[in-house]
């Protein structure tokens, strides 16, 4: 049974890894396709997938899980000196101190901190393709809260916001630098920026299929627009397009591939990412230093995020993710996507990991059935 709904390989001691991909999926409904992989000290031992259309070489949107690469060219700068963290952001990019902004630091502003989850009014669907015309706004905009005083996921601009500060020290776009030092050099599946000649690998992102009584859970969790929730996902916009609509089914959106969400990936790429992290890969070197991969997961911010209402744990833009994946070690950090996807890495065990859907899970964010996948594969790698 399990040969005949899952695809791919596992390494020697992983074989109760793709017994546990195949009940998710068979857990589904009909149409449903995955994709798992994982690396081990830099050497993939998982490599899964299953279900319609779907093959290891497939893409998709991943959401917010493109703002683990965004944040990964940032740890980088911190590494090199070119970045300080505790800058205060006007002295890379002058214009963002009106408003009342003139104090925020860095740290801050990639730790959810600064207050600037959208802009008033909306983005229209041509800046939500356009990271420096998020930036443009939001350098003018007055914050929703005392910097520092709370913090809220910054869910549609973080990467516009840090990458317009990229882009001010380096000259390059927070794209063109995750190509030049961390795609193209360490051969990862994850694109800020679909080139054309790969869109035969895309799949379209498929919508949540809730059952009757998840149809009832979502309208009773809804929020107005003009809400914390609302500007935050750009609820606010009268033009406003949907996630799934816009973040990735639109080319322009692939094309552009804004820092925040509009990443395409497999699993592969997924690990890969945080393989090459914090362990390298095909002999490469790890991109970061051990001291930076714990200072990345050190928390900046936790409590009760304001634009979400749930208890949240940042690091240095990641998300402290054994916070919610108790099994894995205290220095964990990563990020996940709208329609299920999850990386990850645990510096300690040397694992990364990779997940990524088609169809939306319920409710959005992390898929429920990666707390399984996670814990199974960690504890294979602990032998």
């Amino acid at each position: 049974m399990t040969d005949a709904i899952v695809q791919g390989t596992v390494a020697e001691g992983f074989e109760p890894v793709r017994e546990v991909f195949a009940a998710t999926l068979a857990e589904e409904r009909a149409g449903h396709a995955a994709q798992l992989a994982a690396y081990v000290h830099g050497r993939r031992v998982v490599d899964l997938w299953g279900g319609p259309e779907i093959d290891g070489d497939s893409l998709t949107g991943v959401f917010s899980s493109t703002k683990g690469a965004a944040h990964l060219v940032v740890a980088l700068l911190v590494q090199d000196g070119t970045l300080d963290l505790d800058r205060e952001v006007r002295h890379y990019w002058p214009e963002f101190a009106a408003g009342g902004k003139e104090h925020v630091t860095l740290r801050q502003l990639i730790s959810h901190q600064a207050g600037l989850v959208g802009a008033d009014g909306g983005f229209t669907p041509e800046e939500m393709a356009d990271d420096r015309a998020i930036a443009e706004r939001l350098g003018a905009q007055r914050p929703y809260w005392r910097p520092g005083a709370a913090f809220g996921y910054h869910a549609l601009v973080i990467g516009a916001l840090t990458g317009e500060v990229v882009r001010r020290v380096t000259g390059q776009t927070m794209q063109e630098v995750y190509e030049t030092r961390i795609r193209a050099p360490y051969g990862i599946d994850l694109f800020m920026g679909l080139p054309e000649e790969l869109e035969p690998r895309w799949l379209s992102t498929q919508p949540m299929d809730p059952t009757p009584e998840q149809k009832r859970q979502r309208a009773a969790a809804g929020h107005g627009p003009d809400g914390l929730p609302g500007v935050a996902f750009n609820r606010n916009h009268a033009k406003a397009p949907t996630v799934l609509e816009e973040m990735p089914n639109a080319r322009s959106m692939r094309a552009a591939g804004p820092a925040s969400v509009g990443g395409v990936a497999s699993a592969r790429g997924l690990a890969r990412l945080y393989a090459a992290a914090v362990s390298g890969v095909d002999g490469r070197d790890p991109l970061l230093t051990a001291d930076m991969a714990a200072r990345v997961a050190e928390i900046q911010a936790a409590g009760r995020d304001l634009v979400n209402g749930a208890y949240q744990a940042y690091g240095l833009g990641f998300v402290v993710v054994s916070e919610h994946y108790p099994f894995l070690g205290a220095r964990s950090f990563g990020h996940s996507g709208a329609a299920g996807s999850l990386g990850f890495a645990d510096p300690g065990a040397g694992l990364a990991f990779g997940y990524n859907r088609r169809r939306f899970a319920f409710p959005g964010g992390a898929a429920p059935e990666t707390f399984a996948l996670a814990k199974v594969i960690r504890e294979c790698a602990a032998g």
